[in-house]
């Protein structure tokens, strides 16, 4: 059976799609460089464009791919192919917003649980999105970190080993994400409890994010972090 929400100790968060909206930050600093140049681009052509440039042997780490990307997808979207416009792009990420009930519920969550921040973005890039969230981490593990990307198992390796030495396990652990890929499907396989949190429930396709090659079942399931915050106080009542 699954493990009740008040019987884990720690949570681990995905960070960029789960709590911060880089899929806003990312079509918004791209139309803002169409309007510039004066032609109009389709935000959720933007991003499966992104998808495919992005998931390729030739990239780095994000978000400093973000300029060989720009480089990749601007001719597709009729946008000036110069690299200052890709380095804009990736500098954008320093204001990227979180969703709107990502930082109260990450709030409310702290006052039960540990928190951990699972990232693969640098940490350049992380200290502003802890930033925007409140800092409500107690652990956290970038790629700059861990030396790899999610979905290396590896990553979680490295958090396994963490919560070790402060006398825990992973199935302490409840592992939060929006991405079936990088996240759910993994998490699954190396034995974790999981919950999906499903932000493009009211939108169709994968968006920025890869298509897994199948899709897992979570043990939790819900369509923002609110509703994750409100199950556990519910729980705890």
């Amino acid at each position: 059976m699954t493990k009740s929400l008040p019987e884990f100790k720690y949570m681990s968060f995905d960070v960029v799609g789960t709590l911060i909206d880089f899929e806003s930050g990312l079509k918004s600093c791209l139309q803002e460089i169409a309007a510039e140049a004066g032609v109009t681009i389709d935000g959720e052509q933007a991003l499966t464009l992104y998808r495919a440039a992005r998931y390729n042997e030739d990239a780095i780490l994000f978000p400093d791919d973000l300029v060989r990307v720009y480089l990749v997808i601007a001719p597709d979207l009729g946008l000036p192919v110069e690299k200052v416009y890709g380095e804009r792009l990736r500098d954008s990420a320093r204001t990227w917003k979180a969703f709107p009930d990502s930082a109260a519920a990450m709030a409310r969550l702290a006052r039960d649980y540990r928190l951990i921040a699972m990232t693969n973005a640098r940490s350049w890039a992380f200290d502003h999105f802890s930033a925007e969230l409140g800092n409500p981490f107690h652990a956290v593990f970038t790629a700059d970190d861990t030396g790899t990307e999610k979905p290396d198992p590896a990553f979680f390796e490295s958090v396994f080993d963490f919560v070790a030495g402060e006398g825990a396990s992973k199935s302490d652990i409840l592992h939060v994400a929006q991405s079936q890929y990088h996240d759910i499907g993994i998490s699954r396989a190396l034995g974790m409890t999981n919950c999906w949190i499903e932000r493009r429930h009211a939108q169709k396709g994968y968006g920025g994010t890869i298509e897994p090659a199948e899709f897992t079942e979570p043990d939790y399931h819900f369509t923002s972090m609110a509703g994750l915050a409100e199950a556990v106080a519910a729980a705890r009542n």
